[in-house]
């Protein structure tokens, strides 16, 4: 059995001194809430042979629970004590703390990580996707434990979806409506939430290039736009395209940059699914001899997208490849349930990956060709290498 509980906002809405925060609540729930402390709860959930789990994501709180069916009405209750009364006790709060921010320091020694830090404060700035679930190591010294009880007395409160998949008690909908800890929360089986607009991006970009200087062989390059909500008609069209660029080894990415020009040693598309402006990036690796070729060549590929249309045979197999991909990414109960639970949270309807599908079969290149021109002209570039590299593709760049 997987539980997956979806609770509306996450490191988007952390206070602009606090980044952060939302991240130290959701560790430092699992480590003691209701009547158990940390080490009950461990001894609770290891002794079931389950896993216990709860994420910080930019839109939302994910809580996991996986168990055989039979601990379920022995391990549900504790998501409702995570919500409802967790313990926070300091020492568990600066164990997390000091967890945290060395994630934050290993996150910093991946060339990519700081090549990727740098587009997102380019395009998002201060707001509401400009930093990492994570947070940034000065907001996480100065967060006390006052403000995390602030923000875990909010959760209550907040818009939730609860999704169970796999084998399950019968009437386990009623148990949990009974339950103590879960007498406090409102959760909306299946519903619907309007859209919210209230963190769409105000920021105006003042470069259209960012760069940090390493010495380093190595050159990441990543090139992208912030696109559109998921729940836009034309988000199934910028999928398409994200599958016919970077999914598998025909996909146009790969034939050019490895296959025929053999430039990098690893390229691909990230485009994941976000409720407000989606980012929409093509990144490569490669070395500095390589590094303006390279460049030229990523350019090329996101010309090529807006300024002609994919062929007829392309397209299907494009079509083929995003039915595999929803496909592999549904294979298990529990990826499965974070899905629908994730979808549900950022408003939309239970049936939407079979309207997506359906929908799919009459789409046409004019009409990818026609939301590449709407939403990804004029993309941002970010390139983290040495100073002789940014200085040749910086000069090329802003020319």
């Amino acid at each position: 059995m997987s539980a997956k509980l979806w609770i509306k906002d996450g490191s988007r809405i952390d206070p602009k001194d606090k980044k952060g925060i939302h991240q130290l609540l959701s560790s430092t729930m699992l480590r003691g809430c209701g009547p158990y402390n940390n080490f009950q709860i461990a001894e609770i959930v290891e002794s079931s042979g389950a896993n216990l789990n709860c994420e910080t994501y930019e839109d939302g709180l994910l809580i996991s629970l996986k168990c055989v069916e039979n601990y379920a009405h022995k391990l549900l209750p504790l998501i409702g004590w995570m919500i409802t009364k967790p313990l926070l006790q300091i020492d568990q709060i600066d164990l997390e703390k000091d967890l945290t921010i060395k994630a934050i320091k290993r996150q910093k020694e991946s060339t990519y990580q700081l090549a990727f830090d740098g587009w997102r404060k380019m395009v998002y700035g201060d707001g509401p996707y400009g930093h990492d679930p994570l947070g940034l190591i000065d907001d996480i010294n100065k967060i006390k434990k006052e403000h995390i009880l602030g923000v875990a007395s909010t959760l209550i409160h907040r818009e939730k979806n609860l999704v169970i998949s796999g084998n399950f008690p019968i009437g386990i909908e009623s148990y949990i409506e009974k339950l103590e800890a879960f007498k406090e929360i409102k959760i909306n089986q299946n519903k619907v939430y309007a859209s919210n607009n209230k963190t769409e991006i105000e920021y105006k970009q003042k470069t259209s290039i960012c760069t940090r200087s390493l010495n380093t062989k190595q050159v990441i390059l990543l090139l992208g736009k912030a696109t559109i909500r998921h729940d836009n008609k034309s988000d199934i069209l910028l999928r398409l395209l994200s599958c016919y660029l970077g999914y598998g080894m025909s996909s146009l990415l790969f034939k050019v940059l490895r296959e025929k020009y053999g430039v990098v040693y690893e390229a691909g598309v990230y485009h994941p699914i976000r409720e407000n402006q989606t980012p929409f990036i093509m990144h490569a690796s490669t070395t500095e001899d390589k590094a303006i070729l390279t460049y030229k060549l990523l350019k090329d590929c996101w010309d090529k997208i807006i300024n002609s249309e994919i062929s007829p045979e392309e397209l299907n197999l494009v079509k083929i490849k995003y039915r595999g991909q929803i496909a592999h990414s549904l294979q298990s109960i529990s990826q499965r349930a974070e899905h629908k639970a994730h979808l549900l949270g950022i408003g939309l309807g239970d049936n939407h990956d079979k309207e997506i599908l359906l929908r799919l079969e009459s789409i046409t290149s004019k009409e990818i060709k026609d939301a590449a021109n709407k939403y990804l002209k004029n993309p941002l570039l970010s390139v983290c290498s040495n100073e002789e590299v940014i200085r040749k593709i910086s000069k090329d760049w802003l020319n």
